[in-house]
């Protein structure tokens, strides 16, 4: 299945969010109604197939009906480096497994994590692990937003 409109992904069901990072992929789910997004867990990248076989239990498990991936565009909104490497995980991913992929804008989304994280007082160690999952969370409410206002 190619990459999808975050739109055309199935109008029901549990969304997996990915924050998709240079040695880590952070991981997060809505609710099966969609009103809530809630960090799950960080994966180390440490190699790319047992990485995605961890994703792929994880939506397995929470019955994902599609896959929101954080796309890391330039603050003016173009496309670097870290654009095309999200690209290729997609790719591979996708070769993989057949499930809907869309893309969602994920500038400031760790920035964001970051702050809340800090907020929450955890240790430097706990922080690290959460932030990515954390920023997951956020790519996927910034998409259950952008759904929310769909005509």
């Amino acid at each position: 299945m190619p990459v999808v409109d975050l739109f055309d992904l199935p109008a029901k069901g549990v969304l997996i969010g990915l924050d998709p990072g240079t040695k880590t992929l952070g991981v997060a789910a809505t609710d099966p109604s969609r009103i809530l997004a809630s960090p799950v867990e960080t994966i180390p990248k440490l190699k790319l197939a047992p990485s995605l076989e961890r994703l792929f239990a994880i939506y397995d498990e929470r019955q994902g009906v599609g896959l929101v991936v954080g796309l890391p565009l330039n603050a003016d909104g173009s496309q670097g480096p870290r654009v095309q490497s999200v690209r290729t995980l997609v790719s591979n991913l996708l070769k993989q497994r057949d499930i809907p992929v869309a893309y969602e804008d994920e500038r400031y989304s760790t920035v964001s994590a970051d702050e809340i994280v800090r907020e929450l007082s955890f240790t430097e160690q706990r922080r690290s692990d959460r932030i990515d999952a954390m920023a997951a969370a956020m790519i996927l409410r910034t998409a259950l937003k952008r759904l929310e206002s769909r005509p």
